[in-house]
C-alpha cells in the first residue's frame, strides 16, 4: 500500500485534516482538510492489489488545488467589479442636471428656452440649413446657415416659428443639410440636452443617461459634458 507522507502534503501547501475540517464545516463548503479526509479514507479502503500511484495523488492534490485557485480569482474579480460599479455610481450621480452633447434627431424646447447643438461638415460647402419640424412632421423654422468651412457648425433655434410667434414648448425634429460639390447631404446633428437621471447598466451595459423629455442613451454617446 502506498505510504502518504504528511510532510509532503505540507510542502505543498495543504495543511492538516484535522486542522482544516471545523472550518469547512462551517462554511458548508468542500475545503482541503475534507479533501484530505477524502484521500486518506480512498487510500485505507484501496485494493492491496492495486495500490495508487503516489504521482496520481499529487495529481488529484494538484486539480484540487487549481481548483480552489479558480475560486478565489472569481471572488477577487466579483470585489473589483463592484468596487468599479461604485466609482461609476458616485461620477453618474454628478451628472445629474448637467447638460450634455449627444447625437440626437429631436430636441427639447423649453418655454422660453432654445435647442442648440452643431453639426460636422466633412467639407466646405455654400449652403448649410437646419430644418426644425414637430412632430407631425409640419415645418416650423428653417435656419439658413450660409457658407461654412469644414469642421464643426454650432447653430442655436430661438423657438421662434418663421412667423416670428413662439412655438409651443415640447420636443422638434432637427434636420441639418449642406450642398457640397453640387449636391445635397443630410448630416448627423449633435444636440444639447440636460441629464435628468442616470441608470447603472447591468453585466454587459454601460452607463445609461435619461435625458429630459428625450429618453435614455448610452453614456459612451456623449461627446460633451458642458
Amino acid at each position: 500500500m502506498a505510504v502518504v507522507d504528511v510532510s509532503v502534503l505540507q510542502n505543498l501547501g495543504l495543511s492538516n485534516p484535522a486542522q482544516t475540517s471545523s472550518t469547512s464545516n462551517e462554511t458548508g463548503d468542500l475545503g482541503q482538510g475534507d479533501f484530505l479526509e477524502l484521500m486518506v479514507a480512498q487510500l485505507n479502503n484501496q485494493d492491496p492489489m492495486e495500490p495508487m500511484d503516489n504521482g496520481e495523488f499529487l495529481g488529484q492534490i494538484a486539480q484540487f488545488s487549481a481548483v480552489e485557485g479558480i475560486g478565489d480569482l472569481q471572488t477577487s474579480f466579483a470585489d473589483f467589479a463592484s468596487s468599479l460599479s461604485n466609482d461609476q455610481a458616485l461620477q453618474a450621480a454628478n451628472l445629474i442636471g448637467r447638460q450634455v452633447t449627444v447625437p440626437l434627431q429631436a430636441g427639447l424646447l423649453n418655454s422660453g428656452g432654445s435647442i442648440e447643438g452643431e453639426l460636422t461638415l466633412p467639407a466646405s460647402s455654400p449652403d448649410v440649413s437646419i430644418n426644425i419640424t414637430d412632430q407631425s412632421g409640419q415645418l416650423i423654422k428653417t435656419l439658413s446657415l450660409g457658407s461654412q468651412a469644414a469642421g464643426p457648425v454650432p447653430f442655436s433655434w430661438d423657438g421662434k416659428r418663421t412667423d416670428g410667434s413662439l412655438a409651443d414648448p415640447g420636443v422638434y425634429n432637427i434636420e441639418s443639410l449642406a450642398r457640397i460639390d453640387g449636391q445635397n447631404f443630410e448630416l448627423d446633428t449633435q444636440l444639447q440636452a440636460t441629464v435628468e437621471s442616470v441608470t447603472l447598466g447591468g453585466l454587459g451595459k454601460g452607463l445609461q443617461l435619461n435625458l429630459s423629455g428625450l429618453g435614455d442613451v448610452a453614456f459612451s454617446n456623449v461627446s460633451r459634458i458642458l
